[in-house]
């Protein structure tokens, strides 16, 4: 932030281009007269901010040179902030220049104290987006990457991934369908020394009973019928890494005595075979459903289930983290819109509404795929209630303590705007109707990072 920043004039009338730069003295004024030196500045130097007037040569007197160039200056750049200078007659002109993609636009003569504003504004989101974006390729590349969450319960979880990580006790992940699991387990793995090797991964509840066994731990040729060549276990091809065992609450109770004698011993035999083989790999499982009840009624043993938890996980579900619901739609959107190629397209105010009221039973994976069809579905720039084919129960609400009550609200209402407006501090504060500072000290009061 205190490197000199580049702004754009684009001036064809000499007088104005001077009392611009006069305005601007605090950035690097870079000044162009026409489409092709304004272009030029714009590939040399791509500054973060462009203020243009639209009547440029050789039409000073209409609007076709200017939108031309706007539009020109936006495919060159498509992240740069244009604020569109127009007369108190060129309304219309004004509107379609924001319709292509413009920040912004001042009525001319200007006030230097207000396009000061404005200029200030456009180049602090120009630097939000930035930092978003370097934080987006930082996480892509971390093994926390596909957790998005703002909510401090979440949060929590991926402290103690990071922490456990390195040890080599056994996880148990305990979450509902399409919390995240999995994403978790592999976060596990490459968070471990274990990460140059093997991750390997099997579904309990997706495998039938009699080929589940020689899926885990393998077989010899001629163990029976059609097994015409030695073949490893899942868990024998993960030595030296780590074994994900999904829905274990699943497991066959004469498949669980093996897997807990595996446990105790380390050591598997293959079907049909006599040896015993050392197998150096981590454990970590994973189910929707409570063991300990499994193991009440006599489902689940008992010894195989504190084998397995030595350490527990528990997974909130997306209905019970504040925010999240928002945050991850704009994160799918974002996702699904680049791959449709339709990256103008937003939420109207009652898709946002409707997607924070609504309990999400699939959690995220429901989440994902009915963004991936509302942005699939959508007709025009905004993504509708109806588009995303939702709907809400009514819900009930209970607290009497007023300051309790107070907190609370004013708590959820930041974290909501916050999501809903995918982390810009000053159109969230503009949402709260209060001012950026007050946001800043409510969000230090309540530990909003």
């Amino acid at each position: 932030m205190s490197q000199k920043k580049y702004l754009l004039i684009i001036e064809d009338d000499p007088g104005l281009q001077k009392q611009l730069r006069w305005s601007f003295d605090e950035y690097e004024v870079l000044v162009a007269g026409d489409r092709e030196s304004a272009l030029t500045q714009v590939r040399r130097h791509e500054p973060a901010v462009v203020t243009m007037d639209l009547g440029l040569p050789p039409d000073p007197d209409g609007a076709s040179e200017g939108l031309a160039t706007l539009q020109q200056i936006l495919a060159l750049a498509p992240d740069t902030k244009v604020i569109v200078l127009t007369g108190n007659q060129e309304h219309a002109n004004a509107v379609k220049a924001i319709g292509m993609g413009a920040y912004d636009f001042h009525q001319k003569p200007f006030d230097p104290e207000i396009l000061g504003l404005v200029v200030k504004r456009a180049f602090y989101l120009y630097a939000l987006q930035q930092e978003n974006r370097r934080m987006q390729q930082t996480q892509a590349d971390s093994p926390m990457s596909g957790i998005i969450s703002r909510d401090p319960a979440m949060l929590k979880v991926c402290r103690g991934v990071e922490k456990v990580a390195p040890s080599s006790a056994t996880v148990m992940l305990l979450g509902d369908s399409g919390t995240g699991k999995e994403l978790l387990a592999k976060a596990l793995h490459q968070l471990s020394p274990r990460h140059e090797k093997r991750f390997m991964a099997i579904n309990c509840a997706a495998i039938p009973e009699n080929l589940l066994e020689s899926e885990l731990f393998g077989y010899e040729k001629g163990a029976f019928t059609g097994a015409i060549k030695q073949t490893l276990g899942k868990i024998e091809l993960a030595n030296g890494g780590t074994f994900f065992l999904d829905e274990v609450g699943d497991l066959p109770m004469p498949l669980q005595a093996k897997l807990l004698r595996f446990l105790q011993e380390r050591v598997i035999e293959r079907i049909g075979g006599r040896e015993e083989i050392s197998v150096d790999v981590r454990i970590v499982c994973a189910t929707h459903q409570n063991l300990k009840e499994l193991t009440k009624a006599g489902r689940f043993r008992e010894d195989l289930y504190y084998r397995l938890s030595e350490i527990v996980v528990t997974i909130p579900p997306l209905r019970e983290r504040l925010g999240d619901a928002a945050l991850l739609a704009h994160h799918f959107k974002n996702k699904f819109s680049a791959k449709e190629g339709r990256s103008s397209l937003n939420f109207s105010q009652e898709a946002l509404a409707l997607i924070e009221g609504y309990p999400w039973p699939g959690n995220v994976r429901e989440m994902e795929n009915c963004i991936k069809r509302a942005v699939i579905m959508a007709d025009g720039p905004q993504i509708t209630p109806e588009d995303l084919g939702l709907s809400v129960p009514a819900g009930t609400e209970e607290r009497i303590n007023l300051r309790q009550v107070r907190d609370e609200a004013e708590y959820k209402a930041m974290v909501k705007a916050l999501a809903r407006v995918d982390g810009n501090v000053a159109k969230a504060a503009e949402l709260l109707g209060i001012s950026r500072p007050t946001l800043y000290d409510l969000m230090s009061r309540h530990g909003i990072k």
